[in-house]
């Protein structure tokens, strides 16, 4: 069947007076991301379809409501936001890249018990899936064209695999790191991923370094600067594949993780991270460039990820599976990944045994044996 509507969930600030009264910001916020873009307040009304007038009034209620201007006017120069503003927008930035996850997998839950009410509804894909731009993007188009939808739940890569495993998903992804860390990276697969029972659909090469503010202004150069005195990280949330190869950087200096200010302070996406640089809660963070692009942060390349998606040899031959497979092979969605930054989609669709992408040596981590399929 054709779906007449899809699941949404929104995060939506509200602000709340002692009296009762609430102000939704959700207007405020669209606007002064949209002064922030074009420079001035005509040009953000005609974004966001606003009068003029209607513009200005939603300012100085928000302004009066705040007790502090949002925004600076001059004929000469424009509009601009102002350092209150900008701290609103990038707090608004962080809530929606750290809330985004558990959102858009609540939505697809509810998608898929909606689904059930029609009898014609279409078997679903099920993929579970860490964060990532490439993974966004796939389901944005996915789900948009008029195929199989696909129903996302986003989980770390050892919790992907440990579904695929107990043949709750269809597909898992998972990240591994080309060079010195791909075997422990590996080893920590082991208990799920199986050369006899799945094959890998490649999905792209990232690049995934460290984030810092711009023009990096605590001339922060590699992973033994975390412990400077003056140096807040933030990082990845426990049991992700990222935060664990952070862990494996520093046992290779010799580095305790209690050494590193802020090792415990943790953000569920690439883009919470960099929001949470740029709002100013930490100096430096582990992301893929493309977060750092986006946010306007300086990028320090640390490692080239290849990111996979695991699946059961028998199901690759499954119409489902098969149109999956086409819409990653197709030009939309390569011209899509090639344009995000630090992404490498050159392999994209490729499916793969565990042998071919890793070798022997890497199917040895896996199985712990050599000889494996």
């Amino acid at each position: 069947m054709s779906y007449k509507f899809k699941a949404r969930l929104r995060s939506e600030w509200v602000l709340e007076n002692p009296s009762g009264n609430e102000l939704a910001l959700s207007e405020v916020l669209r606007l002064l991301a949209a002064i922030d873009a074009t420079g001035h307040i005509a040009g953000a009304c005609k974004a966001c379809g606003l009068s003029y007038r209607h513009a200005w009034g939603v300012v100085r209620n928000a302004e009066k409501e705040f007790g502090a201007a949002l925004i600076d006017t001059s004929r000469r120069q424009g509009s601009r936001v102002t350092a209150f503003g900008q701290h609103l927008l990038w707090a608004n930035r962080r809530v929606d890249a750290r809330l985004m996850p558990t959102l858009e997998s609540m939505a697809s839950e509810l998608q898929e018990e909606l689904d059930r009410l029609y009898p014609a509804s279409q078997p679903r894909l099920r993929l579970h899936a860490s964060h990532g731009f490439a993974v966004e993007g796939l389901m944005q188009l996915a789900n948009g064209l008029d195929i199989s939808p696909v129903e996302l739940r986003y989980r770390t890569a050892i919790e992907a695999l440990a579904s695929l495993d107990r043949s709750e998903c269809d597909l898992a992804g998972f990240q591994v790191p080309l060079g010195e860390f791909e075997q422990p990276i590996l080893e920590r697969y082991r208990q799920w991923l199986k050369p006899d029972r799945h094959v890998l659909i490649h999905l792209a090469v990232r690049n995934t370094g460290m984030i810092v503010k711009p023009e990096n202004p605590k001339h922060i150069e590699s992973v033994a600067d975390l412990v400077n005195d003056d140096v807040r990280f933030v990082n990845r949330q426990i049991g992700s594949s990222t935060r664990y190869l952070v862990e494996l950087m520093l046992q290779e200096l010799n580095i305790d993780t209690s050494k590193v200010q802020g090792f415990d302070t943790s953000e569920f996406t690439h883009m919470a991270i960099a929001a949470h640089i740029a709002s100013g809660m930490a100096d430096v963070g582990i992301g893929v460039e493309t977060a750092a692009w986006r946010c306007g942060l300086t990028f320090i390349p640390l490692v080239h990820e290849r990111y996979f998606f695991a699946v059961h040899r028998d199901s690759l031959d499954t119409p489902q599976m098969q149109r999956l497979l086409n819409l990653m092979n197709g030009e939309q969605y390569q011209a899509y990944v090639s344009e995000l930054v630090g992404y490498d989609a050159a392999c994209m669709g490729q499916v793969q045994t565990l042998t071919s992408a890793f070798g022997e040596q890497g199917v040895q981590a896996l199985t712990g044996r050599a000889g494996a399929l």
